[in-house]
């Protein structure tokens, strides 16, 4: 039995090429880039090299370019950073992010109460879109941060964010987004976004984990989250992690110049998907049908469970999932589920299939004709139809 990988929303395997350019890093490189010996340097090197990439990438300062553990160390700096440097020189305040936001932002903005600090959220329509006159009416006097993703992880749906930024930064609050699906996937530009502040990380785009960023727009008053030494010109304690930084690096410039074709590639496999599984009576796609990443495909199936689902997939060699990884095993709703309004019976029966560079037309066939053939086995309507037989 061939295995077939589609939760690439989740992780991406790395590309040989990235883990090439690391390998030397673990090895002959491994000195501390905060070292003054010449290992150090050829160390520091990399870094700097690195940071320049990454910077002109998405059209930024390498000064701009925080390295940091992950995304949601980028999110929650983010949000606490800036909240914590509000708290420092006057009190109270708003912040404001949308109700679809990765669980790494809605838990930061959770806990600004600490500062007297109010958070809300911003609500979405049906297809998970953010209406930008919803985020002018939610704007107040004392609002100073906002955060909307630029596309959600779970259902897709790109938002407009560089007339959202436009409508905040003109309200005088400082605006993040949560890029972690769309760099290397979508046209990201900092300037042309509007954005002061943008997380991201490598493992969503073919290159290693543990390393993401956080764009800090030159000017931006933002606390340290981490605090222990002068990495990072004083903004992020902690060695740096040079073959991840590398790897993020090379994993860029390797999506960047792939990044045209192989959208064009993902959006038809994408359509190819949506055709099939449509077909099933009682299925739903959630997420815009147009504004949507180009390899996530997420489908409600009324009548069914996303864990049987799932589970039946698996034994059938291929891998999906019901939404994010973070949240895996909760018995709870997802959340972006519940604010697009889908009801909790159909919510129940959702699974996403998110695409990559390994996917073929082969594969999503095959998937398709294997749930064509589990929804009816779940659902007691096909042959045989007993829950033991979705998992031969």
């Amino acid at each position: 039995m061939r295995s077939i990988y589609l939760d690439h929303a989740a992780t991406t395997p790395v590309d040989p090429d990235v883990l090439e350019a690391m390998l030397p890093y673990f090895s002959r490189w491994s000195a501390n880039a905060g070292s003054l010996h010449s290992p150090g340097q050829k160390a520091r090197a990399a870094v700097d090299a690195s940071r320049r990439a990454v910077a002109e990438a998405i059209g930024a300062r390498p000064s701009e370019i925080v390295f940091t553990g992950s995304a949601t160390e980028s999110n929650n700096w983010a949000i606490a950073g800036i909240a914590a440097a509000r708290a420092a020189s006057q009190p109270g305040g708003h912040v404001l992010v949308s109700s679809i936001e990765h669980h790494a932002v809605l838990g930061p903005a959770a806990t600004l109460a600490r500062w007297g600090i109010e958070a809300s959220t911003i609500p979405v329509d049906a297809d998970g879109s953010i209406d930008p006159e919803a985020v002018r009416a939610a704007l107040r006097a004392d609002t100073f941060l906002v955060s909307v993703m630029h596309a959600n992880n779970e259902i897709g749906t790109i938002q407009p964010i560089a007339e959202i930024a436009r409508d905040v930064r003109d309200h005088g609050a400082i605006f993040h987004t949560d890029a972690t699906q769309t760099l290397g996937a979508l046209p990201v530009d900092v300037d042309a976004l509007g954005v002061d502040l943008l997380s991201a990380s490598a493992h969503k785009r073919y290159g290693p984990k543990g390393v993401g960023l956080l764009y800090i727009r030159q000017g931006t008053p933002i606390a340290p989250l981490l605090y222990g030494g002068a990495h990072e010109r004083g903004r992020r304690a902690g060695t740096e992690n040079v073959p991840g930084i590398v790897g993020f690096a090379k994993a860029l410039t390797v999506a960047l110049a792939r990044r045209t074709t192989e959208s064009e590639r993902l959006a038809a496999l994408r359509e190819r998907f949506f055709a099939g599984l449509l077909a099933v009576d009682g299925a739903r796609r959630n997420g815009h049908a147009r504004q949507r990443l180009p390899n996530n495909v997420n489908v409600s199936f009324s009548g069914c469970d996303s864990e049987s689902l799932l589970m039946a997939l698996d034994m059938r060699g291929i891998a999906a999932s019901s939404g994010s990884a973070c949240t895996a095993g909760s018995l709870e709703p997802s959340h972006v589920l519940t604010a697009i309004g889908l009801p909790p019976a159909a919510a129940a029966g959702t699974i996403r299939l998110s695409l990559g560079r390994d996917t073929t037309e082969a594969d999503v066939d095959e998937t398709i004709t294997a749930l064509l053939e589990i929804v009816p086995a779940i659902r007691g309507t096909g042959p045989g139809s007993a829950r033991a037989s979705t998992l031969r």
